[in-house]
């Protein structure tokens, strides 16, 4: 190993174990502990092998999870990235006047936390006085239960998410917007362009890294958002209705006191996170445009 080398590898030691403790390190314990059956309270842990694996996918439960999982993401990539993609757009090259108190208003909820955000949208989703349900009152219309049933549950539970995180990922998108050379959309402008045909053949190629930045943290980060809101005001119901495969690693581990399903679920979530990011790395980054 030559002298550079060795001073680069010093230099990285730290950071490297850093990473090997509190990344690594964890997740292999956390591979361990899915074999044991243990309460987390009793000294003695029970070994079962698989068991916890093969008890996760004979269950109904598991493909209902994966379903609500599926159903968030789908929902939140609506929410968090096509819509802050369109409207960054807007401010960034359609509006010229008071674009900047939009962006400072569309902003600002992403400045509350995801409690208050869920505390706020409990009372707006009120099915007996909430605002949603004078609104709907003024055209005889009844509210629904919002937290009380399957699949309009996500959808609720999506729209805080979204309420809070939009203004953020919009900010990101937008960053990349006005980062496009303005010669290129004058000159398409001279053209007769009209505004679709520059997104679609302008800002899109021009803002796909940023983009793929944007997609990812949405599917990433944005499930595990969910797991505020669906402990503070469903619990994972109606009968894991709103739960997905973040919420019920929590749940099994501190409401069951099942550490081992837990930790089985973890590794099952690991696996399905490696998987989006093959496909993210496989076929989404050879459409994505890097400036150098």
């Amino acid at each position: 190993m030559s002298k550079n080398s060795f001073q680069a590898a010093l230099y990285l030691l730290p950071a490297g174990l850093l990473f090997l403790i509190f990344f690594y390190w964890p997740l292999l314990q956390n591979a361990y502990l899915s074999l044991f059956s243990w309460n987390m309270v009793s000294p003695n842990m029970k070994f079962v092998g698989a068991e916890n694996f093969s008890v996760i996918f004979a269950s109904p439960e598991l493909w209902k999870i994966l379903l609500n999982t599926v159903l968030f993401v789908v929902i939140m990539l609506v929410l968090n990235f096509v819509l802050p993609y369109i409207y960054s757009f807007i401010l960034g090259h359609v509006v010229t006047r008071w674009s900047s108190f939009y962006r400072s208003a569309l902003f600002l909820p992403s400045t509350l936390s995801l409690a208050v955000a869920s505390i706020l949208f409990l009372w707006i989703y009120n099915p007996l006085a909430g605002p949603l349900q004078i609104i709907l009152s003024w055209f005889s219309l009844e509210s629904p239960r919002w937290f009380k049933e399957d699949y309009l549950v996500i959808f609720a539970i999506c729209t805080i998410i979204g309420w809070k995180v939009f203004g953020y990922n919009m900010i990101v998108m937008l960053a990349a917007m006005v980062a496009v050379p303005k010669e290129l959309i004058e000159a398409a402008k001279l053209e007769n362009a009209s505004n679709w045909t520059i997104f679609r053949k302008i800002i899109l190629p021009m803002t796909s890294s940023t983009a793929i930045y944007v997609f990812t943290i949405t599917v990433v980060f944005g499930l595990q958002y969910v797991l505020v809101p669906v402990n503070m005001l469903t619990q994972g119901g109606p009968d894991q209705g709103s739960s997905n495969l973040v919420y019920i690693i929590y749940q099994y581990a501190f409401t069951f006191f099942q550490t081992g399903r837990s930790a089985a679920y973890a590794v099952i979530t690991m696996v399905c996170y490696l998987l989006f990011l093959f496909v993210k790395n496989k076929y989404l980054e050879k459409k994505v445009y890097y400036e150098n």
